[in-house]
This record gives structure tokens, C-alpha cells and sequence, in this order.
């Protein structure tokens, strides 16, 4: 029986290169190295090079660079027909980068598909990525219903691309709304994609797309070599009705 190749060891080094996407394994699909660290530099170096970082509670941090990969055009975001009736009478309003840590940690609790136990938002990431927060690097998109939290995504913006990490509903398609909203404000400004990793059935009804990791690597290497804002998107995205997303949608 031929043996399992094993990615490579990261140094201890936050600012130490990674291997090239390409060296990445076949099965697991997408393995490029295990180890390293979660400091900021060493998350905005992986994010750059379309590289990521995915591990359950007890294993050492796994990083990934999927081959074909899955994103959203920002003028992709689909919602059904029948979804986007409801829209028009919602009373839920969208906010960004105003309760982070409060979507991560109901993303952190949230049930895993397929019934799977524990949650892959460990401790130690979601402190990585409240410092990516503080920093201006990573961003949230809440819905609320008055000031209840319904549903939120978060992620990490890198020049002008958006990497998607996860996402939430406190209710009934409180996530659907929450790519949605980001999908426009990122339109708006000129993004056209938003990062979404790895293969998922709810994902694609709602738009996804897989690309070979190679394009893939090409639109991320140009759209982080642009310049994006820096620090929070609260004051930028203001406070938005859900219900303007019912005619901003492709059906």
C-alpha cells in the first residue's frame, strides 16, 4: 500500500511563506501544510495567497487551499421568489462590523450539518480572528429584528476581496439575509467576489459557483493587490432595511 503523503510543517515563523496552492493534496482535498500559528500576520499572508485555515477541537491547525474552490459573484446572491415576497413586509435591518463578536460566537454555537458534533470555530480561532477585528481586517454583517441579532456572516476583506469564513440564523433565513446585504454593499463598491471555500449544497441554491483553483488564485492575487478601506465598515454600510434586498436580488 503506497503511503499517505503528509503536507509540510509550518516554522515557527508568523511571517513565513507557505507552500504553493499547487503542492496541496489530493485526498484530503486541498491539505497545503498543518501547524504554524494564528497571528495576524500569518492569517493576512494565508487569506493572500487563497489559503485558509480549518480545524475541529484537539488537532493541530490545518490549513487549506481547495482545488476547484467555491465563491459568490457579488451579483450572484440568489433568493427565491417566494423568499423575497417575505422580504418586502420583513421589518429586519442590516448592520456591519457593529456586534462581531457576537456573530462569530452564535456562528461558534450554531449546529453543524450532517448532525456532527463540536464546532471547528475553536477558541483559539475565534480569538484569531476578534484581533483580525480589532485590527480592520475582518468584518461582520448582522440582521436584526429591533435589536435582536437574527443572523449574521462574517469574514476577512484583504484589498478588495472578500473571504468568507461563516455564517449564521438566529431565524428562519437570517443567514440568506446576511450574504445578501453583504453581497450588495461589496457590489456597490466595486468587489465582485466573496470567497465561500469549500463545496456546499445550501450555498450553491443560493448562487455558488466552483472555480478551478488556478482562476481562482489569478482573481484573488488581482483583486488584493487593490487597495480597500481600512478599519470598521459600521459608519459606510449605515443601518439598511432587509426588505430594499427583495428587488436588489436575482430570483
Amino acid at each position: 500500500m503506497k503511503p499517505m503523503r503528509l503536507p509540510p510543517l509550518l516554522s515557527d515563523d508568523p511571517e513565513a511563506p507557505f507552500p504553493p496552492a499547487d503542492s496541496a493534496l489530493r485526498e484530503p482535498d486541498g491539505l497545503l501544510a498543518i501547524g504554524g500559528d494564528l497571528a495576524p500576520a500569518r492569517l493576512l499572508n494565508a487569506y493572500l495567497h487563497g489559503i485558509f485555515p480549518w480545524y475541529s477541537e484537539g488537532q493541530p491547525i490545518l490549513w487549506w487551499s481547495p482545488d476547484p474552490r467555491m465563491l459568490f459573484r457579488t451579483d450572484g446572491v440568489r433568493l427565491s421568489s417566494r423568499f423575497r415576497r417575505g422580504l418586502r413586509r420583513s421589518p429586519w435591518t442590516l448592520r456591519a462590523d457593529t456586534a462581531f463578536a457576537a456573530v462569530i460566537r452564535a456562528c461558534a454555537e450554531a449546529p453543524r450539518h450532517g448532525g456532527q458534533h463540536g464546532t471547528w470555530i475553536t477558541a483559539e480561532m475565534e480569538a484569531a480572528y476578534l484581533r483580525l477585528h480589532r485590527l480592520g481586517h475582518a468584518h461582520s454583517v448582522e440582521v436584526f429584528d429591533g435589536e435582536r441579532l437574527v443572523g449574521g456572516i462574517y469574514g476577512v476583506a484583504v484589498g478588495r476581496m472578500f473571504f468568507g469564513e461563516s455564517m449564521f440564523s438566529g431565524e428562519s433565513g437570517g443567514s440568506k439575509v446576511a450574504l445578501a446585504g453583504l453581497a450588495r454593499y461589496l457590489r456597490s463598491r466595486g468587489w465582485p467576489l466573496i470567497d465561500a471555500q469549500v463545496e456546499n449544497a445550501h450555498l450553491v441554491r443560493l448562487g455558488a459557483l466552483m472555480l478551478p483553483r488556478t482562476l481562482f488564485l489569478t482573481e484573488v492575487a488581482a483583486l488584493t493587490a487593490q487597495p480597500g478601506p481600512a478599519g470598521s465598515w459600521a459608519g459606510a454600510f449605515g443601518c439598511q432595511a432587509a426588505s430594499g434586498l427583495a428587488a436588489a436580488s436575482p430570483a
